[in-house]
């Protein structure tokens, strides 16, 4: 029996959604990580456990790359990237902001990805060169309107790195001059509202690639764009050290994007 990888993805983010709804709005534990700004639930590890599960069932020679477990690597062309819960403090706060997200690479290259929010019963899908999709229906192109005309997300997580975060304040003091507004959710919501075109773009100086590699495909498969601060597209290097790989994204339409690095 052969199984077609879009269905696969599909199958993996609702399992996982699914998990997640299992564990909402209970009493959790949660552990601290990396800084104060990280932490991870029994909900994540349990998600994570049955994406993994399912993915490497049907795939078994495939890579796979998994926010709690690291990467699993099987010297295939082909490595799943997978985060079970985006949005954990959120999730544990009984803040509705969360999903499931998943992206599938070839080589160095994500060629398709997804991002469901259980609660809301909303499922992304995108392929590369074919659109991107919410429930079914295709997400249309985004507009180019003006940043002063636009909501903006900022998102920044504690660092002992002073340069990084005094960059951080910076820039959220230019964006309050030049956008209508801010917002953030701090998760895949931020990223998926600019897809939709209800966010003029979102600015993220923490993620890694388990955050932004399905979400970068989306925005960028609805005429948008995703880049680190200096303008660069975002690249990747399917290896044990994409793990630990902080990438500072901003995204969003590409008239939008381009005024902000500029500025």
């Amino acid at each position: 029996m052969s199984f077609p990888m879009k269905d696969i993805l599909i199958a993996a983010l609702k399992l996982g959604g699914k998990t997640l709804l299992g564990y909402f709005n209970t009493p959790l534990v949660t552990i601290q990580k990396e800084s104060i700004s990280s932490v991870v639930t029994a909900a994540d590890l349990e998600s994570e456990r049955q994406i993994i599960k399912l993915v490497s069932e049907a795939f078994p020679t495939h890579n796979i790359i998994s926010e709690e477990s690291g990467f699993t690597n099987h010297n295939s062309e082909y490595t799943w990237i997978i985060d079970p819960l985006d949005g954990t403090s959120n999730f544990a706060a009984g803040i509705p902001w969360f999903g499931v997200l998943i992206s599938l690479f070839k080589q160095n290259t994500p060629i398709m990805g997804g991002a469901y929010l259980p609660v809301q019963d909303l499922l992304y899908i995108t392929e590369a060169g074919k659109g991107a999709f919410r429930n079914g229906e295709q997400l249309p192109m985004l507009n180019n309107k003006d940043l002063k005309d636009s909501l903006f997300a900022f998102c920044m997580d504690d660092t002992l790195d002073q340069d990084l975060l005094n960059r951080g304040l910076e820039t959220y003091k230019h964006l309050l001059k030049v956008s209508r507004n801010i917002r953030s959710t701090n998760c895949l919501l931020d990223f998926l509202y600019v897809a939709e075109g209800k966010f003029g773009g979102v600015l993220n100086l923490h993620t890694k690639v388990w955050d932004i590699s399905a979400l970068g495909l989306i925005i960028t498969e609805v005429g948008g764009v995703m880049k680190n601060m200096d303008g660069d597209d975002i690249k990747y290097a399917i290896s044990e050290q994409i793990i630990t790989e902080n990438f500072q994204v901003v995204a969003g339409p590409v008239k939008i994007i381009t005024s902000l690095i500029r500025n």
